[in-house]
């Protein structure tokens, strides 16, 4: 008897349903992340969280059909009616994702906006405000950790405020405002970057933006100048990757706003492996279905 095992990766960009080619597959690699969380709006609004990400081998499904839920991101937080002033309330935490029964991975929590970050997957970076705190990563616990902390408002920068970064899957936010670095995957065939954290907003003309971190989350919003038109939007995150929106920074002297950016919405793949097996005499037929 000859074996010839085939593999297939099946990759949901939205909610949909699993079910093994038959009872003899195995699954050997899965990979689950949650929507990110959205950017806060502040004179510096903190960065959005990331999505939680996990992984896991060797992983046991059901032969029954299973439902897989992929998160959606979580929308920036927006300017109040009269366009000035602070929210008070940080971003829209993103939404789980989750093979049903099998593995869940947090929403990102959202930035600060006035306010503390949320507490997520990853957590969403403080705005610049009084004194805030960051939300907390891996919330709740997971192990191995499905994200990290996002950052407190970061020291003035050549005398400007920073909000606080969104923690990402590889790491915690750092200083100045960048996104935590997310985490490298190449399951899907190609190396990619997930659920990096958003960046927080620079209230600093003429200095570049907060990266979102590995380039998956939003970029910081930068002030340009005074006045409406001087606020700076924060970016959205890359979709289907789980990254964090970018907080949203405000003109220099007014509390005039853009909107924080949106997080960007997880994805779930799963990898399947099924035997192939036949005698060793085989008829031009099976050699075909053995190789197609």
């Amino acid at each position: 008897v000859v074996c010839t095992p085939s593999t297939k990766v099946t990759t949901f960009t939205s909610s949909g349903t699993f079910q093994k080619k038959n009872c003899t597959s195995t699954i050997p690699e899965v990979m689950v992340v949650a929507g990110g969380g959205g950017g806060g709006v502040d004179c510096a609004g903190g960065g959005g969280g990331a999505g939680g990400y996990r992984t896991g081998t060797c992983v046991s499904i059901p032969n029954a059909a299973v439902t897989v839920t992929v998160g959606g991101g979580g929308a920036g937080e927006q300017v109040p009616s009269s366009n000035s002033g602070r929210p008070g309330t940080p971003g829209c935490q993103g939404s789980n994702s989750l093979i049903c029964g099998v593995m869940t991975s947090t929403g990102g929590g959202g930035g600060g906006s006035g306010s503390n970050g949320s507490p997520g997957g990853s957590g969403g970076g403080s705005s610049h405000a009084l004194s805030p705190s960051a939300g907390s990563g891996n919330t709740p616990p997971t192990s191995p950790s499905q994200g990290n902390n996002g950052a407190t408002k970061a020291s003035p920068v050549a005398g400007f405020d920073h909000g606080g970064g969104g923690g990402g899957a590889g790491a915690a936010a750092p200083s100045a405002g960048v996104g935590g670095a997310g985490a490298s995957n190449d399951i899907t065939g190609s190396c990619l970057a997930y659920a990096g954290g958003g960046g927080g907003a620079a209230r600093s003309v003429g200095n570049p933006a907060p990266a979102g971190g590995s380039s998956v989350g939003g970029a910081g919003g930068v002030t340009t100048g005074c006045g409406i038109n001087g606020a700076g939007a924060g970016g959205n995150a890359t979709v289907n990757r789980g990254g964090g929106g970018g907080g949203a920074a405000g003109a220099t002297c007014s509390y005039k706003n853009e909107p924080g950016g949106n997080g960007s919405s997880g994805i779930v793949v799963i990898k399947e492996t099924t035997p192939k097996c036949a005698s060793g005499r085989w008829t031009l037929n099976e050699h075909f279905d053995q190789v197609k």
